[in-house]
């Protein structure tokens, strides 16, 4: 897959969710609406960090997206009212994943343009972790499957999964560049292994995913505004990283 000259950038990845469509947007409203529903039982203003506790605790058995999500909103609206939700509300609930289950795929703005034109220059994969259903179902929709080589849905993104992927590509850390919006999944594990970032900020972010930071490797990340900086400021990394 590294069909870049020796030296350099050889590959660079995209996340999915926030970074090429809309996606937190979506969860925090079905949060909102589960705090409503939760609200016709107990008067706390804690409602959100106890349901994230529950979502926390839950990430090694249910795993990222939406299926998790609803079944971490029903234990906690049963531990939080203290067992007295009643079925028709449970029932509520799970109509809030059904309903995350099927939105459209809305790209933002400019990211078919940024993605091409970083194709034009290197070979592009897509990583993403979730639901693999649901994260089928939004690669396909997106109509943007077709410009990328490859296409990774895994359920964790840590510096382990990327070492692995690595390895399948055929590259080395110092040789990979990552796009994406999520610091702690995105850029962070990729920079401890070696290789670089371009952090794409969105306008929200879940708390687990805001929950990082940067220890070393800064020189070798960029941060920027919009979408559409993102191929001069790969062009940047890739100056630097060939030397």
């Amino acid at each position: 897959m590294d069909t870049q000259p020796a030296g350099g950038i050889g590959l660079v990845g995209f996340d999915a969710d926030d970074t090429l469509w809309r996606s937190q947007d979506y969860f925090d409203d079905a949060q909102a609406q589960f705090e409503r529903i939760v609200a016709g039982y107990v008067d706390l203003a804690d409602v959100a960090d106890r349901l994230y506790a529950v979502e926390k605790r839950n990430i090694g058995f249910f795993g990222y997206g939406v299926k998790g999500m609803v079944l971490s909103m029903v234990e906690a609206a049963v531990e939080i009212t203290g067992e007295r939700i009643s079925a028709g509300d449970l029932h509520r609930i799970v109509g809030l994943g059904k309903a995350l289950l099927g939105h459209p795929v809305e790209l933002l703005a400019g990211v078919r343009e940024a993605v091409q034109a970083i194709a034009a220059t290197h070979p592009v994969v897509l990583i993403t972790k979730g639901d693999l259903f649901h994260q089928e179902a939004k690669v396909r929709d997106s109509g943007m499957a077709d410009l990328f080589r490859r296409i990774e849905i895994v359920s964790e993104k840590d510096p382990a999964t990327y070492a692995r992927l690595f390895e399948e590509f055929g590259i080395a850390p110092g040789r990979f560049l990552m796009v994406g919006n999520s610091l702690r999944s995105d850029i962070a594990p990729v920079i401890e292994l070696g290789g670089w970032g371009v952090h794409v900020p969105y306008h929200t972010t879940w708390a687990h995913e805001a929950d990082a930071r940067l220890l070393h490797g800064g020189e070798r990340m960029r941060t920027i505004a919009a979408i559409a900086d993102l191929p001069q400021a790969v062009q940047e990394l890739a100056a630097i990283a060939a030397g």
